[in-house]
């Protein structure tokens, strides 16, 4: 992957804890992978939230609700043949 040197302006306290995280804590091998480990959390946390969002919204549709009780018919034989008990 290809590295970008980038300026960011960080408070004393944020570098800090990169620095601990990295030295004494062992979270990752270099400040920059704290960092990204950060940052691909806090996505993960974001993209999480939307799909809870997604599924939340989608337990009150009519049209899907009606669409997965027709899957879980259609399907229900076949899993009882495939699926151990």
């Amino acid at each position: 992957m290809a590295r970008v040197k980038r300026p960011y302006n960080l408070s004393e306290e944020t570098v800090h804890s990169v620095r601990e995280l990295t030295e004494r804590c062992g979270v990752a091998r270099t400040q920059d992978g704290v960092v990204e480990i950060a940052i691909e959390e806090l996505e993960r946390r974001i993209l999480d939230a939307e799909e809870a969002r997604t599924w939340a919204a989608a337990r009150e549709d009519p049209e899907f609700l009606k669409e997965s009780e027709d899957l879980e018919t259609a399907y229900r034989k076949a899993d009882s043949e495939t699926w151990p008990a």
